[in-house]
């Protein structure tokens, strides 16, 4: 690509992010969903944006580990099914039938800690991809993005997200400081000691965050009358209705008809968002904004969503393919399908065919929201 280094449209990184995880969500083949680990890794390595929030994928990977060894300690805890062969023998002990019949304890297989694994590590891979969205996005660039009607969600939304990256930047902050004092930066106390400096600048942040939005206007609307606002939120409340219905009767088939095509499949579904998207476009026009540098959606952004949703597409369309379940009963080396793999590869283009990354000063300057 020979486009000059900018960043790129947070919506297409976002879109990528998201097509990685919903592939990762479709399959518990460890092979795969680590491949998936490591495309994201490899992207976020040659396109992530200098700032606190660079740092996302590597805390949401620490995070992921965490996450599986909750998972498999739970299978220690509940995992007394007897299926499969032995690993530990616990002692066991009985809960009442009203937490539908666990048990503490018990024998935990092989085949049991395998599925927990497994589940797991999905999981684990799905925040990963969330992590590497974060990395290469400054969260604050996705109020662009964002409807009129939904600015002020959005801002809470956002603001949200840019906690984790900027704690974890002030931790390290602290460490450092505490290292050159000569004291120790491990242990509960350490902690303890850093947490009260860690909670009086996220407040100080606060504070300069509430001032800087009231200097700006935030919040100050044109005048609608009350009937017309009151249209607005019943559109929006009845389309969002609409589309919980919706998404209901596809995912249980529970209605009349082959599933997802009764009552409450698509044409609840089609016709909520309908009216949700009406009432978002009717309430936006009582807020006014403009754009100082609109994000352009150029080659490099087709290419970058296209690639994260390909593999999206590919696993959703396998299905429950046997090839995208990790070999959990009976246990077994997991197989490593072509096709599937192949697609995840095709997401590894955004680290060639996205433009450049400015320097750090360019960078942080077109990473002010408008």
């Amino acid at each position: 690509m020979t486009e000059p280094p900018r960043l790129l449209h947070p919506g297409a990184w976002w879109l990528w992010a998201l097509g990685l995880a919903t592939a990762a969500a479709r399959t518990t083949n460890p092979l795969l969903l680590l491949l998936i680990a490591a495309v994201a890794g490899l992207v976020v390595a040659e396109r992530r944006v200098p700032g606190p929030w660079s740092r996302s994928y590597t805390a949401f990977l620490k995070f992921g580990l965490i996450v599986i060894a909750v998972r498999v300690g739970l299978e220690f805890v509940f995992g007394g099914t007897g299926l499969g062969v032995v690993a530990v023998e616990l002692p066991s002990v009985p809960l009442p039938s009203w937490l539908a019949g666990l048990t503490l304890g018990g024998p935990v297989t092989w085949d049991g800690l395998l599925g927990a694994l497994f589940e797991g590590l999905r999981l684990a891979v799905i925040l990963i991809c969330i992590g590497a969205a974060n990395s290469l996005v400054n969260p604050s660039r996705l109020l662009r993005l964002v409807p009129a009607a939904l600015y002020e969600a959005g801002v809470a939304v956002v603001v949200s997200m840019t906690l984790a990256p900027v704690l974890i930047t002030d931790i390290d902050r602290l460490r450092r400081a505490r290292r050159l004092r000569g004291r120790s930066t491990r242990g509960p106390r350490a902690w303890g000691q850093m947490a009260l400096p860690a909670f009086s600048g996220a407040l100080d942040r606060s504070v300069a965050l509430a001032a800087s939005m009231d200097s700006r206007g935030y919040g100050r609307a044109g005048d609608q009358p009350a009937r017309v606002r009151h249209l607005n939120t019943a559109l929006v409340v009845a389309g969002l209705i609409g589309v919980l219905l919706g998404l209901y009767g596809l995912l249980t088939g529970g209605t009349p008809g082959s599933p997802g095509s009764g009552l409450f499949g698509w044409p609840v579904l089609l016709a909520g968002a309908a009216l949700a998207a009406a009432g978002s476009l009717l309430a936006g026009r009582r807020v006014t904004r403009t754009h100082y540098r609109p994000d352009p959606w150029r080659l490099p952004e087709w290419l970058v969503a296209v690639s994260g949703l390909i593999p999206a597409a590919v696993f959703v369309a396998l299905g429950a393919n046997p090839e995208l379940t990790g070999p959990a009963s009976p246990p077994g080396w997991p197989p490593l399908p072509l096709v599937p793999a192949l697609a995840v590869l095709v997401a590894a283009l955004p680290a060639v065919v996205a433009p450049r990354v400015p320097s750090d000063t360019a960078a942080e300057r077109e990473a002010v929201p408008a």
